[in-house]
């Protein structure tokens, strides 16, 4: 085992494959600061190019790019308040608030240093969990799938914001979403509304980057603030701060190595890793701490943990893809077809005549974390700055990113249109106290566990799964920590003051109030809806609906007397009515763009929103609107056209001109 182990370390040192994993670790840090794309579409992009190479330079390559995914995306994560990643959504709580602080050095700098030991720890355990994988895999039937699946979705809901109900309701709503489509068995459309687009289910992509990403650009479009708020603390510390935060890492090893083995563990199980695995730290980070917790104001601790475990997890979700043919994330999904392009197959092999190979994959996560991170701590003096641009100039470049990577799920029109609701719905969310991150991870979810319910149910004849030793474990672990936040959160309120509170735009209480009632009356009609479909076919959906209509009236009549104990009313403040219509204005100018592109087409529509947003709104010169637009025309002819080669909306202009012009004319460059 041990001359395995060494022996894999001297393959990936191999010329060529070490050069492959050099071009894999660039690759993967620019796909990670670019929202919408991630590790899973960074290894459909470079597995064409590994056809021809032998087997440890294409892993080298692909594991190169999928390891440090993770540690790009936490650009993103801290400075805009976006999640590069699926897997960066918990990084978002405290390090965007560090970064509006002026910290962002400190973020980053904690975040990479940990990023490079969790990928390191992870790895490590990799290569001495092998001989122990088998046992310990066997002991996850099903019914504990649902349950990790209920563990990720009350943990998030509980502890991402000030009500319990609030989070565990949206956490429903997120998991309703993703009944849309044909049910798990029965192939009965569910909640489709008649449309084609939906019966395969909703996009993730756009309702990701909707809920996240466009409520802060709407927030640096209305108010042209930099990330950094004004009459925060200046980032004047440069490296210095950048080295406070690694030695915030260094400070907090305890929870670090924890985290780690968090991150290894439960990226172990396939399909929950890449998603809950953040959540889950960050939840043991939290009720963990005992001195000076300030979780989501942004407390260091809130970035080390998430940053640490899901780094640690790509370890972890690399070992039901070699030993059992199981990917743990869609990421290693899509590498198992790569193995099985280069003749390999997972199974006792990869653990006897193919062992130094396994190991040489752990040498490469190892490897890649260690330079990903090293890469970015150098760079991180340069990204910091970002928090100190005014928002008008970020603004249109993130948004171009944004639409096309909305656009890359299904590269149909109903992606924008998903990616404009959600948005809308993200940002009223975020201004009515609704915490979004709930509605993601059980959105992500919903599917694994509405399966694993299902298939538990069959074999159990009912719910006889519920007294497995681990089901019940698992349950006690969700109810303490239910428990415990709803503890928190009484006290976290007790301490915000009546005029904080009645002039605050993170909880405007008209919006939190009008979300409340919004929410019950869909989970409430989608219980009713239900009830038409055949038993197996309704008992998922009805049950998530049920429990989360529940939850929303729990959440207003929880609200209602918060307010009225503190004497606030409904009434919206001045500065809170002026910010929703600056947000009511950006909307209708981002449906118009949406609007627009079936008319003049995507390449010429967001090129010309650019311009128009850095003229008219931003009042910027002549000169740097045709720049920055003409640079924005650029991205989308030569990396979306040309790299990506992804489909294009027709549109009228784009139809007149092929008639107009005919084939000689390059048409590819605008339409």
């Amino acid at each position: 085992m041990l001359e395995a182990f060494f022996q894999g370390l001297t393959m990936v040192f191999e010329p060529t494959a070490f050069t492959s994993l050099l071009v894999g670790v660039a690759c993967g840090l620019v796909i990670g600061v670019i929202p919408g794309l991630g590790g899973g579409i960074g290894i459909v992009l470079l597995l064409p190019f590994t056809f021809g190479m032998d087997s440890t330079a294409a892993f080298a390559l692909l594991l190169g790019m999928y390891a440090v995914t993770m540690t790009g995306d936490t650009v993103t994560s801290v400075m805009l308040g976006i999640p590069g990643t699926a897997a960066s959504q918990a990084t978002i709580l405290d390090g965007y608030p560090l970064a509006k602080q002026g910290q962002a050095q400190r973020a980053l700098g904690a975040a990479f240093a940990c990023s490079a030991f969790g990928g390191l720890f992870g790895a490590l355990i990799l290569a001495g969990s092998l001989p122990l994988l088998k046992p310990l895999l066997r002991s996850f039937t099903n019914a504990e799938l649902f349950m990790l699946g209920v563990l990720g979705v009350s943990m998030v809901g509980a502890l991402s914001g000030k009500s319990v109900f609030k989070g565990l309701a949206a956490g429903s709503l997120g998991i309703l979403i993703a009944t849309i489509g044909y049910s798990q068995n029965g192939a009965v459309p569910r909640y489709f509304f008649g449309s084609e687009y939906l019966l395969d289910g909703a996009p993730l992509l756009p309702i990701v980057l909707g809920l996240f990403a466009l409520p802060e650009m709407v927030d640096l479009a209305v108010r042209n603030i930099s990330i950094a708020r004004d009459g925060m603390i200046q980032d004047t510390g440069g490296r210095a701060l950048m080295w406070q935060g690694v030695r915030d890492a260094i400070k907090n090893w305890w929870l670090v190595i924890r985290s780690a083995v968090i991150g290894t563990y439960v990226g172990i199980v396939p399909g929950l890793g890449g998603s809950v695995t953040d959540w889950i730290a960050y939840g043991h980070a939290v009720q963990s701490t005992k001195k000076d917790p300030k979780f989501g104001e942004g407390d260091i601790r809130g970035v080390i943990a998430p940053e640490t475990a899901n780094n640690a997890m790509r370890g972890g979700g690399l070992i039901p893809t070699i030993v059992f043919g199981i990917p743990g994330t869609t990421g290693y999904a899509i590498l198992l077809g790569g193995m099985l392009i280069h003749g390999l197959r997972p199974g006792p092999a990869m653990l006897t005549t193919e062992l130094p190979l396994s190991f040489s994959m752990v040498w490469m996560i190892i490897i890649a974390n260690l330079i990903g991170a090293a890469v970015m701590m150098i760079m991180s003096n340069r990204v910091a700055y970002l928090a100190f641009v005014p928002g008008h100039f970020i603004v249109p470049g993130v948004i171009l990113f944004v639409m096309m990577g909305a656009w890359m799920e299904t590269s149909t029109y109903g992606d924008w249109i998903t990616l404009v609701v959600a948005g809308l719905i993200g940002y009223l969310m975020k201004r009515g106290g609704w915490p979004r991150p709930p509605v993601v991870l059980a959105f992500i979810l919903g599917g694994i566990m509405e399966n694993s319910f299902l298939i538990s149910m069959n074999i159990h004849q009912g719910f006889g799964w519920i007294t497995r030793p681990i089901v019940m474990i698992i349950l006690a672990v969700v109810v303490v920590t239910i428990i415990t936040s709803v503890r928190r959160n009484k006290a976290a309120v007790k301490k915000i003051k009546k005029e904080e509170a009645q002039r605050s735009l993170d909880e405007i209480p008209v919006v939190s109030t009008a979300l409340g009632i919004l929410f019950f009356c869909v989970l409430a009609f989608a219980a009713l809806w239900a009830a038409q479909w055949s038993y197996s076919v309704q008992l998922f959906p009805m049950a998530a609906a049920a429990i989360g209509a529940a939850l929303a009236a729990g959440a207003l009549l929880q609200d209602h007397l918060r307010m009225r104990s503190a004497g606030i009313t409904l009434q919206l403040q001045h500065n809170q009515f002026e910010l929703l219509r600056g947000m009511l204005r950006f909307f209708v100018v981002f449906l118009a763009v949406v609007l627009g592109a079936l008319v003049i087409g995507q390449k010429l529509v967001l090129p010309l929103f650019i311009l128009l947003f850095c003229r008219f709104w931003a009042k910027f010169t002549w000169r740097f609107a045709l720049g920055y637009s003409f640079s924005g025309w650029l991205i989308l002819v030569l990396f979306y056209e040309k790299v990506l080669t992804i489909f294009w909306q027709p549109s009228l202009m784009g139809d007149l001109a092929k008639d107009l012009l005919g084939p000689l004319f390059p048409l590819w460059l605008f339409f």
